[in-house]
């Protein structure tokens, strides 16, 4: 979908889109619709006694009198003084629903008379730019595979305008969420390919147009992580057919002798369980295991496409996780990259095995200066906080202030979890250093504990995002499926702690 921002538009046809606030009247251009077609928009209004103003509320005008254009649709705003970017991000994702439900292919939204409750914070410009990521948001689709689609599954608005007093301004916020929105689908795009598509060596491969932009790339294979003593992450994936990777990308920044920032993400491409094998039972969702490497390939895209000042590094352990007669089985010892010893309990607590010695890897390579994890890595999670907060552990409590803040700034959730000395203890093994399942009880915290054995002095995070990293339900910035999440939210961490 093509944005465009305008200072002044007249629709002859298609569809008009006008936002009200709660405490407001009718703007100028709607009471000036409302004058060309004698009154039909205040009448129609007022007979739709339900409309609030909500956000998330709209009023379908067809075909007004004596106006050249098929559609007005009244937008609710809400409360003026609640009107933030994040608000209109998701008023921008429900504006394009209504479109697409109407199956318009452009359409014009008006702007220009919408006035911010606090100029010092935000403008009208900044406001129509977050409008139009979040309908951009919301465009998102994965329907590659359908060959014989409904028209009606895909999306088919080109073009939305959008007229604002300042279209230059408004070009300008938008172009630096245009290019987290490169990052957003890209993340996306990788967690929903099945997993005869994407497996350790294709979503290494598909990292590797980042050096276009600058990104440096490199590959370990399974004889170069042998000799580096990564045996814990290369048990997890000795059952599969298909090959282990260490996915390793760089971005220089403007000072390439600075200590890094490095994102880590769990790269399972499939998650059979191995010869702890998992029910059947929705099975095929474990496809999505590598959404936290998916995600460090999508904010690497993102920081390089916007030319990040800060020095970044990403790296991702990319493994498939099956049984066969060379998957490892319950109860083998591994040793892990540190020289710590590992007893593997269930061989479905997979993902810290991978984390563990990448952890170790970036530290003995890299040694940053914060160290992030992303990973799909415990269902525990899900119990504990469902699919609206990803879990956040650390080992240092300005870190965790700095990710809160930049949560809220983006709106990808996350929630302080707690690690103690109590729950290290759970994880001591009986004949080797430490095992890699604790049991059911506090099992996100088990695993966090777990992960943490193999940090050293740095500061370091670690997100459980098994809750958030895909949706069954469809939100405002959201359709089904993919989230992307922590693209946003790592972006901002590093824009406003790092640039």
């Amino acid at each position: 979908m093509k944005v465009n921002f305008v200072k002044s538009s007249s629709a002859t046809t298609g569809t008009v889109v006008v936002g009200v606030f709660e405490e407001s009247n009718l703007g100028t251009h709607v009471q000036k619709f409302d004058q060309q077609s004698q009154g039909v928009i205040t009448k129609t209004l007022q007979y739709h006694n339900r409309f609030k103003k909500n956000v998330g509320e709209f009023v379908h005008i067809s075909s007004p009198n004596h106006l050249s254009f098929d559609r007005l649709i009244v937008a609710g705003l809400g409360k003026k003084s609640a009107f933030t970017n994040l608000t209109a991000e998701n008023v921008g994702g429900y504006i394009f629903s209504q479109l697409i439900m109407v199956n318009e292919k452009e359409s014009i939204l008006i702007l220009d008379e919408f006035e911010a409750s606090d100029q010092k914070q935000t403008n009208i410009n900044e406001l129509a730019a977050h409008m139009a990521y979040g309908a951009q948001l919301k465009n998102y689709r994965f329907d590659k595979y359908k060959s014989t689609a409904k028209p009606q599954d895909k999306p088919i608005l080109e073009q939305l305008t959008i007229v604002v007093s300042d279209p230059i301004a408004a070009k300008k916020f938008y172009e630096p969420l245009e290019k987290t929105l490169d990052g957003i689908y890209l993340t996306r795009n990788l967690v929903s390919e099945p997993g005869n598509v994407i497996y350790p060596k294709s979503l290494a491969e598909s990292a590797q147009f980042l050096t276009q932009l600058g990104v440096k790339v490199e590959v370990l294979g399974v004889a170069e992580m042998k000799k580096l003593g990564m045996n814990s992450l290369l048990g997890v994936g000795q059952g599969s057919a298909h090959e282990s990777q260490l996915l390793v990308m760089e971005w220089p920044g403007t000072d390439k002798s600075a200590q890094p920032v490095a994102i880590i993400g769990k790269g399972v491409t499939f998650d059979s369980g191995g010869i702890s094998i998992k029910a059947a039972a929705n099975m095929e969702d474990m496809k999505m295991d590598m959404a936290g490497a998916a995600t460090v390939i999508g904010l690497m895209r993102t920081l390089a496409a916007r030319k990040s000042k800060a020095r970044v590094v990403g790296l991702a352990g990319l493994v498939e996780n099956m049984p066969s007669g060379t998957a490892q089985r319950p109860g083998d010892v591994v040793t892990s990259m540190s020289g710590q010893t590992i007893e593997v309990i269930n061989t479905d607590a997979e993902g810290r095995l991978v984390l563990a010695d990448v952890l170790w890897y970036c530290q003995q390579r890299f040694k940053p200066k914060v160290m992030i994890d992303l990973a799909t890595l415990t269902g525990a999670i899900v119990v504990a906080l469902g699919h609206h907060y990803a879990g956040l552990f650390s080992n240092n409590q300005s870190l965790v202030d700095q990710l809160i803040d930049a949560s809220k700034k983006v709106a990808e959730p996350i929630w302080h979890m707690p690690l103690h000395d109590h729950y290290d203890k759970i994880i001591n093994s009986d004949i080797a250093d430490m095992r890699n399942s604790a049991g059911r009880d506090a099992g996100s915290i088990t695993a966090a504990h777990f992960l943490q054995r193999f940090v050293k002095d740095t500061a370091w995070a670690h997100l459980d995002i098994a809750g958030v990293a895909w949706t069954e339900k469809e939100y405002p910035t959201n359709p089904k499926g993919a989230t992307g999440f922590g693209v946003k939210l790592l972006n901002r961490f590093i824009m406003d702690q790092y640039e």
